[in-house]
């Protein structure tokens, strides 16, 4: 004959049930990464003033119809200067995120975006007189095998040296390797926005110096004394006029 359980033995029952209720939950959340094909495409062009513009793909191969894939959120930081919509195509679905006019340092901003899809990217643009320097790190180990990730930055100069893929003299593509830690370099070569303000303004002002100079002249040759003038030329009393 079977005893009744008492409420001790029947929480002790529930319990392994209640673990294993969670666990599902979370394999479930983590479902779009791990099972489908992942697409994260990064695209970003470099202005000569040092201002960056582009745009975020991140998008599943959708486990059912309501899967909307990975959905990317601005920060609020930057709310004003990047536009997310519904993304869809190639059989994929998520989310796509537009911005511009960033400069280097809301560039770094973005990171925080790449999270959302389960990987962590680090992008740091610095400046040192004429040459700027990319310095980025995808870390890619929680994203799936197959996964097609790349990043490419357009440069307003032809590229020096980089660890990525040419495309031309100016655009550099990085296609990143799911499981592991990438990294990507770039360096270019062109004119410091704020030093060409300054030489501007300095070809400005010598300008006006010089026109003010050519004025200064000019009024000095029309002020000057046109009274008759005479000069001897023989004898006394000889004397010839001159204007």
């Amino acid at each position: 004959m079977l005893t009744p359980r008492t409420s001790e033995e029947r929480s002790r029952a529930r319990r392994p049930r209640a673990r294993l209720a969670a666990l599902t939950a979370l394999l479930l959340l983590a479902v779009p990464l791990l099972s489908g094909c992942l697409r994260v495409q990064v695209s970003m062009g470099v202005s000569p003033n040092d201002r960056v513009s582009g745009q975020i793909v991140a998008a599943a191969v959708p486990a059912n119809d309501k899967d909307k894939g990975p959905q990317l959120t601005a920060p609020n930081s930057l709310a004003n200067k990047i536009r997310v919509q519904d993304y869809k195509q190639d059989g994929y679905v998520g989310s796509q995120a537009f911005f511009s006019d960033l400069t280097f340092g809301e560039v770094q901003q973005l990171g925080s975006m790449s999270g959302q899809v389960g990987s962590a990217l680090q992008l740091n643009f610095q400046r040192a007189g004429d040459v700027v320097v990319l310095d980025g790190k995808a870390d890619l180990k929680a994203v799936p095998d197959g996964s097609d990730v790349q990043f490419s930055v357009a440069f307003p100069a032809r590229v020096a040296t980089t660890n990525g893929t040419r495309d031309g003299d100016s655009i550099v593509t990085w296609k990143l390797t799911p499981g592991e830690t990438n990294t990507m370099r770039a360096e270019v070569r062109y004119a410091d926005p704020n030093t060409r303000g300054f030489a501007g303004w300095a070809g400005i002002v010598t300008g006006v110096g010089l026109g003010v100079a050519v004025i200064v002249g000019a009024m000095a040759y029309l002020a000057r004394d046109r009274s008759p003038r005479f000069v001897r030329t023989g004898g006394a009393g000889k004397d010839k006029q001159h204007v």
